[in-house]
């Protein structure tokens, strides 16, 4: 991929091609956004513009890649001897110290058969403090030739000495994540489904099955994706020892991604009660034309009929409690509780 392959982040790109035209670029970036597959592209297409042997050259300064030359295929398969990857792999999805240390030991040898020595350490939000700390020298003053990159979907988990050392670029985008019509018709029904009567305990747990089927069809997308992208796929006859390293990237990943994806889908649950907690509000205020037209134009998704059945039958202050227990489910997920536990205690509690 080239920079010209990012057409909705063309913000971002932007801003690094003009650092790369002015010769400015920095010595270390956070690179942040809901997508961390995205993520891991555009560094790669970074690494590949610093490296590639016949780029796209703009006053005379290389702004994006040629992505197919030899040094663009190595980084495009993850074999380039100048471009170091780091990714949690114990079974706590944790980026340990002694990843770390290997790292910077790497970054300190000069460039073996390219210009710049690029390091990407994705998910840097599962930095462990000591593995953080111990790179915090490093990051702050990187050897000569090294780009030193960072990718995160939840910044906010960065230790914040680590911020204040790298350029922050955000590919999140402005405002909530348009929903892809997959989505959608998933909130229709899970919508539809809340709408119903919920006299029996039997119902409610229908409308807990609407979500844990669809955490389940992604979970089984995420594992057949991450693994077809595997390095395990592509080189059969590996050391043991690097295949079982790869082996515990690839589960760290998936899990990774899952609880990524995980949080998103929780998150279209919590736009779609803020919905019904501001049609709720509309109840309240019948009487102020104004203040309904307001209200109206913040609806996340005006089209579902299922908000305002519920919104009709519930008041406002139980619709704000919906909020705070999708808001407490989703803290509930970021701790070690099983997670079957967590969506059957949340959604016997909400108020529908």
């Amino acid at each position: 991929m080239a920079f010209k392959d990012f057409p909705t982040q063309t913000f971002g790109t932007r801003l690094l091609q003009r650092s790369l035209e002015r010769g400015r670029l920095g010595h270390a970036y956070l690179f942040s956004g809901h997508d961390l597959l995205e993520l891991e592209n555009l560094a790669l297409t970074l690494a590949k513009v610093l490296n590639c042997q016949n780029p796209v050259r703009k006053n005379d300064a290389a702004v994006d890649s040629c992505d197919q030359c030899a040094a663009c295929k190595k980084i495009e398969n993850c074999t380039h001897s100048d471009v170091h990857w780091i990714r949690p792999e114990s079974k706590s999805r944790i980026v340990t110290i002694d990843q770390m240390r290997e790292l910077m030991k790497d970054v300190q040898l000069k460039p073996a058969e390219a210009e710049f020595k690029v390091a990407i350490i994705v998910a840097a939000d599962r930095l462990k403090v000591e593995a953080a700390n111990a790179f915090l020298k490093t990051l702050e003053e990187p050897p000569a030739k090294s780009i030193l990159i960072l990718l995160t979907t939840e910044p906010q988990r960065i230790l914040e000495t680590i911020v204040s050392r790298c350029l922050r670029l955000n590919f999140a985008g402005e405002g909530a994540r348009k929903l892809e019509p997959a989505e959608m018709q998933w909130l229709q029904s899970f919508s539809e489904m809340a709408a119903a009567e919920h006299k029996s305990l039997l119902s409610r747990y229908r409308l807990m099955d609407v979500l844990v089927r669809k955490l389940t069809e992604l979970k089984a997308a995420i594992d057949d994706s991450l693994t077809k992208r595997s390095p395990l796929q592509r080189y059969k006859d590996v050391e043991p020892d690097l295949a079982e390293r790869w082996e515990k990237e690839l589960a760290a990943a998936i899990e990774a991604e899952y609880r990524r994806q995980r949080t998103d889908l929780v998150g279209i649950v919590h736009r779609w009660l803020r919905d019904v907690w501001l049609r709720a509000l509309q109840g309240d205020t019948r009487k102020q034309p104004a203040a309904n037209s307001e209200i109206s134009a913040l609806l996340n998704f005006p089209q579902l009929e299922g908000t305002n059945r519920v919104a009709g039958r519930i008041s406002s202050s139980d619709a704000m409690q919906n909020l705070q227990i999708i808001e407490q489910i989703q803290r509930w997920l970021h701790t070690n509780m099983q997670e079957a536990l967590v969506l059957e205690v949340g959604i016997l509690k909400l108020r529908l």
